[in-house]
């Protein structure tokens, strides 16, 4: 018997709002729809440094606590780009979820008043910085760890953070570890951050230990970065890396321990595991479409919370925009 995960998706659009999704939107008669415009400073002839400044040119209402559903969740998600979570709204997911994972983008993030160039602050300085000893892991990019004390921060959370080819880097009160990349012919970085959180977070609700759960991020940030927009996935190598990772939690089963420790230290068999994912990237793709993991109905309590058709919270904006380039 199979289940499937059960999500409770969060956002806020305005009535211009045109693209297809799979759930309802909150839309906003009065606002129109967050968009960004993204700027590339090619420099002369085409050969400087690709150097992106964001813009805000349209900003929807926040999220807000009241918006958030009543029911209890294993875990949340809290990604957003253009200032849609506010420091209560994030107290409140902490409160209706046992664990929650936040991306830093959605903390540091503030807009220029006069023409919306996005700026980072340091994550000391925003109404966030006290919630971080209720959160479960925080999310950064190299470029946005240098707006944090991560060992500070890390006495509180669990700290990851991304660094493109190099894979990204796991840090915890006690210890740190580095996770391998995988081999990428990048085409396009926008939106391998979200990726990579995104494959991470479904590693960890599938059972995996964190060190596991980030190869498995890394690899969907790898997919990522080869695509031009909005990545599509293939069915077959989904399915594929979905067996991978079931055989890979009942490999586990047979290390477990009781201590903390279990969620941070590579389990055996840690560079096999990596090894199999790589090889299935090599697939050749076949159909692209929409693909959904399914779990066992049956789970067993680890230090990482497992699924246990609890909703799975997210608050995250819907915004896109074709980017355009300047010289």
């Amino acid at each position: 018997m199979e289940c499937q995960f059960l999500v409770n998706l969060v956002s806020k659009v305005g009535e211009d709002f045109k693209y297809p999704v799979n759930y309802t939107p909150i839309v906003i008669p009065t606002s129109k729809t967050t968009v960004f415009h993204a700027y590339f400073d090619l420099g002369l002839h085409g050969k400087g440094h690709q150097d992106r400044i964001l813009k805000r040119v349209c900003a929807c209402d926040p999220i807000r606590p009241s918006d958030l559903p009543d029911t209890r969740s294993n875990y949340g998600m809290a990604v957003g780009v253009g200032g849609e979570i506010l420091p209560e709204t994030l107290e409140r997911m902490i409160e209706i979820c046992d664990v929650v994972f936040v991306d830093i983008q959605a903390l540091i993030r503030v807009f220029d008043s006069v023409d919306g160039t996005v700026k980072l602050v340091k994550l000391v300085e925003t109404g966030f910085y006290p919630l971080l000893p209720r959160i479960g892991v925080l999310k950064a990019s190299s470029e946005e760890a240098v707006f944090m004390d991560v060992e500070e921060v890390r006495r509180w959370c669990c700290v990851v953070v991304t660094n493109g080819k190099h894979g990204c880097k796991v840090y915890w009160k006690d210890g740190e570890l580095g996770i391998s990349p995988f081999l990428a012919n990048q085409e396009d970085p926008t939106g391998a951050g979200d990726s990579f959180f995104g494959g991470f977070v479904a590693g960890l609700a599938q059972g995996l230990a964190v060190p596991d759960a980030a190869l498995l991020g890394n690899l969907f940030g790898s997919l990522s970065v080869e695509q031009i927009g909005l990545p599509k996935l293939n069915t077959r190598l989904l399915q594929r890396v979905n067996d991978e990772v079931q055989k890979r939690k009942m490999q586990c089963l047979l290390y477990e321990r009781s201590d903390d420790e279990l969620k941070f230290l590579r389990p055996e068999g840690h560079e096999q595991f990596h090894t199999l994912l790589a090889a299935e990237k090599l697939i050749t793709p076949f159909s692209i479409e929409e693909h959904q993991w399914n779990s066992p109905s049956s789970t067993k309590e680890t230090a990482v919370p497992q699924f246990t058709k609890q909703p799975k919270l997210l608050a995250n904006p819907m915004y896109e925009e074709p980017v355009q380039r300047v010289e």
